[in-house]
């Protein structure tokens, strides 16, 4: 996408916004009633708490002019608002923590959910860039840090809040000074606090990145340990992680010590507002100005704002790693979506299957042209192998026609449609792959095979697999159809997971069908006799098959030889070979059946 182009997003998904604020704002969209609940209960929490001091005040000073008679039926006042405040603080925290519970993991899966939905809508290419691993990892971890954001307002800011305007209040009208001194303690704490944090910051998102490629790191050597084995690799792989989690190891070090250095600074503000406090209180009562009352209030209520401060800094500490935890997520996944449907798309309906590339130029990159002027049509109904040595255009050929990519200009038609005007959904309901290397999901043979038509009943499933001739396998499997596959399919064997992905195409039945060497894991009788219900499969539908073992396609209709992004012949298997060029080159190179990766000599 070019670097200057407008932000664009898919119909369907999720209007995130890409501003930290916006996006909190647009995931707690609807929980305003349960947000504003929580806010009044912390209100009352906190109000509850700090006016502990303030009822231990008129004990105090109830028992220091007490002139006889029960000191309880004295102080019955004074000791109802202590133990009132006391049940507030219970009952208002209480249903604080209650309404947290509901709401919590609601917001926390809304935002997994539109995170995913979001990233369901960006082309392979921006998967091919990222770990999947990691990108699951910054979903969570994204989702996670906003509910902790949110949080972190609600219970700790709020609160904290609410704590110093009382507490400032009081004190002022003990004491002019004293309030003043509290006052002025805390604007310099809290400012002070708020820039060290955001100088932490930068640290935060560090970590949180690195946090996510090393999870990254360690998913892709996971998935690759047999790989490991087999090549005996697996110190290689531990020394090779090592370096990421040394590289995590240090910017967690980095973090921390400047945590570490704002505590200094928290440890010492505090011991300063203590002696401070304690002193000027005793000066003002030594001299008459407060009674003890006022005293023991002020104490505590000083030592109360030296707690919650202490919590203030460690919160706004947090606060900032979330935040950068909740930057790092949006910059990764709500990025501009590289391929979208137009407005007012229209779905595509394949009632012929004419394929058409018209002055097609494609480029990945703007000085590696792929094609240039590419013209082609294939016929309703054809059969068609594409050929040639690799990174000659078959593949981004097929991927171009699966609007893997966007042409830079020219039109690719089906039943006369610009595939670019097309629902991208309505595209691939149209058209069925069977990719060289088939990923199956790790869920049971059935929900793989029934992928490809979800309203399928068992009968239609067995038989799609018998015509894949995975049945059989299946059969002897003790749990069959309802046997889990592993990550990607990794308990079946090459030929067994190419044939679920056949059955799964199969079931599908769409009117064109990919085959991109769709048998070549399989043995030879198996690939004969299913190439067999393949080509019956195919009855009328247009087919497109990429081939290196040139005998696969030698039977299709027409065969397209691809070279340096030129279809440089076009015909039928006997038909090229009569004409001695370069199909009969590649025909006669084949080394077991197979074509070499290039051309040994002039192929011109």
């Amino acid at each position: 996408m070019p670097k200057h182009a407008p932000f664009q997003r898919a119909t369907d998904a999720p209007a995130l916004p890409t501003h930290i604020i916006k996006f909190i704002l647009y995931c707690l969209a609807r929980f305003r009633g349960l947000m504003l609940l929580m806010l009044l209960l912390e209100t009352g929490q906190a109000v509850g708490s700090i006016l502990v001091p303030y009822a231990i005040k008129a004990i105090m000073d109830g028992v220091a002019h007490s002139t006889g008679g029960s000191v309880l039926d004295n102080l019955r006042a004074p000791l109802l608002l202590l133990a009132g405040l006391n049940l507030a603080e219970i009952l208002f925290s209480r249903a604080s923590g209650a309404v947290l519970i509901v709401m919590g993991p609601r917001l926390r899966q809304r935002t997994t959910k539109t995170l995913y939905a979001y990233l369901q809508y960006h082309a392979p290419r921006y998967f091919g860039g990222h770990f999947a691993g990691a990108l699951a990892h910054r979903i969570s971890e994204t989702a996670m840090s906003v509910n902790h954001t949110v949080w972190s307002v609600l219970c700790d800011f709020w609160p904290i809040l609410i704590t110093f305007a009382v507490s400032t209040t009081l004190l002022l009208n003990v004491n002019q000074g004293l309030g003043l001194l509290v006052a002025g303690w805390v604007f310099a704490y809290v400012s002070l606090s708020y820039w060290l944090a955001t100088r932490c910051q930068p640290y935060a998102q560090s970590y949180a990145a690195t946090r996510s490629q090393v999870n990254g790191k360690m998913v892709d050597s996971v998935t690759n340990i047999l790989n490991a084995k087999l090549f005996a690799r697996l110190k290689f792989e531990r020394d090779y992680l090592d370096g990421f989690l040394e590289t995590e190891v240090q910017a967690a070090r980095r973090t921390f010590w400047y945590m570490e250095r704002v505590r200094w600074f928290q440890f010492i503000a505090a011991a300063l507002l203590k002696v401070g406090t304690i002193y000027y209180a005793l000066t003002l009562w030594d001299s008459g100005v407060i009674g003890v009352g006022d005293f023991t209030m002020s104490v505590g209520l000083a030592l109360l704002i030296i707690s919650d401060a202490r919590n203030l800094t460690r919160r706004f500490l947090e606060f900032f790693e979330y935040v950068g935890n909740i930057a790092n997520g949006l910059d990764t996944i709500v990025q501009a979506h590289e391929i979208v449907d137009v407005p007012n798309a229209l779905p595509l309906k394949v009632t012929q299957g004419r394929i058409e590339f018209r002055k097609v130029c494609f480029a990945y990159e703007a000085n590696r042209p792929v094609f240039n002027d590419l013209s082609i049509v294939i016929e309703p109904g054809q059969r068609v192998g594409l050929v040639g040595f690799s990174g000659s255009g078959k593949s981004t050929f097929v991927g171009l026609m699966l609007r893997n990519f966007e042409p830079q200009s020219g039109q690719i038609l089906i039943d006369g449609m610009d595939i670019q005007q097309v629902l991208q959904d309505s595209l691939h309901d149209q058209v069925s792959l069977i990719p060289q290397d088939p990923s199956l999901f790790h869920r049971s043979l059935k929900e793989n095979i029934g992928y490809g038509r979800l309203d399928a009943d068992d009968d239609a499933i067995q038989a799609a697999a018998k015509l894949a001739h995975a049945d059989d396998f299946i059969q002897q499997i003790p749990e069959g159809y309802a046997s889990l596959v592993g990550e990607r399919g990794v308990k079946l064997s090459g030929g067994q997971r190419q044939r679920i992905a056949i059955a799964r195409v199969m079931l599908k039945d769409a009117p064109i069908l990919i085959l991109d060497e769709a048998t070549s894991s399989l043995d030879s009788v198996t690939e004969k006799t299913i190439q067999e219900n393949l080509d019956r499969a195919m009855g009328c539908k247009t087919v497109i098959a990429i081939a290196h073992r040139l005998s696969t396609i030698a039977h299709l209709d027409r065969i397209l030889v691809f070279d340096q992004g030129r279809i440089v012949e076009d015909g039928g298997h006997e038909q090229l070979l009569a004409q001695h060029g370069f199909y009969y080159r590649l025909w006669t190179m084949q080394a077991g059946g197979f074509l070499p990766d290039a051309a040994e000599g002039d192929l011109g």
